[in-house]
């Protein structure tokens, strides 16, 4: 083909897309720094925005078919092997855009559950802080009582596969719906490790899948603590500390309260609470509630040396927990003002030993927690017949004591595989059928447990 034919034929082809070209007009620099720009505010925008979760698999054995247990709740009838979802979280997370004095202003969290039991909300808040100084922020909806430091532990980072019986018993599924004011100095200030929050809730706690806590009478609980965390100059000592107070109740309606005393033949056991009820009406309009007061204090300390990390960790709480004839449990359904009150004084405590190994992926856990729903009787005092309207004690009202063993092994940043070990003792008496002796109700549980 001849120079002048192929010159002819490349021109024929190109000069369509030169007469396109030649009609767009040339994007200016002043756009492009626009278009620029707004990618900028549409990426720092998804930055803010964090998606993170975690599942937590479990096999688990148990000395008794059916048994109750606190080691992820009570195995089905004829049951004592069982596969299971403890937990299955998805949480969302949005944090404002920093101002000058670099200040969150606001952060918006949405958290779920999900599991072969159904799915069920576990946080859903908003926290606003003061742009100014960066020290107060006041947080509504829901997310966990700011009380001790169990409960608000990242059930994520707990080293024992569950919460302490007590942790489980008082504040059901750690959360409630109410609003917070938190008070911390922002962490460029040297107050930074003092931190006080104090709110009210509903007191029904957060719901699990069927259960609907929604609040059903006017009684606003209050719930405050007090915290410092420490750090050595050379970090490798942590340290911290805390109070806390819980002052609620519930709505008592035209049931009966009863409280610790003696009947005629003074036998211990619950008599009736002549200055919370007459009648079974209220005698006056402010006692017309019950009484739910805890007082909490909790330490932990962590120090790094030549073996790795040690830590240890151990709170106490006691006070006044209203429950009723078979369970020591804060209601969290709408039907506790329809069945007679009992009145206990508790105690309880835990302790943690954690030890990672040498720099490895491996650690060890030693646990031990008490619940006593019930320190004005002991023993055999347990079960004993009452006379007149005098109301008799039961299993409800025995002490437990667990202790834990376990091993852990990080495979990776994300996957943590457990072995755990519930050894549970209960209190004995002779006048209560089926707890004589201990009873069998001891838990081996093998979890995986994946995050992102």
């Amino acid at each position: 083909m001849k120079k002048s034919t192929l010159f002819a034929f490349a021109a024929s082809l190109f000069t369509p897309l030169l007469a396109v070209s030649q009609d767009k007009q040339p994007v200016s620099v002043d756009t492009l720094s626009s278009q620029v720009n707004g990618l900028k505010k549409d990426i720092g925008a998804l930055k803010r925005i964090k998606v993170s979760g975690y599942i937590q698999a479990q096999f688990q054995m148990a000395d008794s078919a059916g048994q109750a247990s606190f080691a992820g709740g009570n195995f089905a009838a004829g049951v004592d092997k069982r596969f299971m979802i403890r937990r299955g979280r998805l949480k969302v997370a949005y944090t404002s855009q920093a101002t000058d004095k670099g200040i969150n202003v606001s952060q918006y969290v949405f958290q779920i559950d999900a599991s072969e039991r159904g799915f069920a909300l576990k946080d859903a808040y908003a926290k606003i802080t003061d742009p100014w100084s960066g020290w107060a922020s006041v947080s509504i909806g829901m997310f966990d009582d700011p009380f001790g430091y169990e409960v608000t532990y990242s059930s994520a980072l707990m080293e024992s596969p569950e919460r302490g019986r007590m942790s489980q018993l008082h504040f059901p599924n750690e959360g409630e719906v109410g609003a917070m004011l938190t008070v911390q100095g922002p962490k460029t200030s040297k107050w930074n490790w003092l931190k006080w929050s104090a709110g009210f809730f509903n007191g029904n706690g957060s719901p699990s899948s069927g259960v609907d806590v929604s609040d059903w009478d006017s009684k606003k609980d209050f719930v405050t603590r007090l915290s410092m965390e420490r750090t050595t100059k050379n970090e490798k000592i942590k340290y911290g500390a805390g109070v806390s107070y819980y002052d609620g109740g519930f709505r008592i309606d035209s049931v009966s309260v009863y409280k610790h005393g003696l009947d005629d033949n003074g036998t211990k056991g619950f008599v009736l609470d002549t200055k919370a009820i007459d009648n079974g009406v209220p005698a006056v309009a402010d006692r017309g509630f019950t009484t739910r007061q805890y007082v909490g204090f909790d330490a932990h300390f962590t120090f790094n040396w030549m073996i790795d990390t040690t830590t240890l960790r151990g709170e106490y709480i006691t006070g006044e927990q209203p429950g009723n004839s078979s369970t020591a449990k804060s209601p969290n359904d709408k039907t506790p003002n329809i069945r007679d009150v009992y009145a206990r004084n508790f105690d309880g405590a835990y302790f943690y030993f954690v030890q990672n190994i040498l720099k490895s992926p491996f650690g060890v856990v030693i646990k031990y927690d008490w619940y006593d729903s019930n320190t004005d009787v002991k023993g055999d005092e347990i079960g004993q017949s009452m006379i007149g309207s005098a109301k008799a004690t039961n299993a409800t009202d025995l002490r437990f004591d667990t202790w834990g063993l376990g091993a852990f092994y990080n495979l990776d940043s994300n996957i943590k595989i457990t072995a755990y070990y519930d050894y549970v003792t209960n209190e004995e008496s002779k006048n209560l059928s089926g707890y004589t002796q201990d009873i069998k109700d001891n838990v081996f549980t093998l979890r995986v447990q994946v995050r992102f």
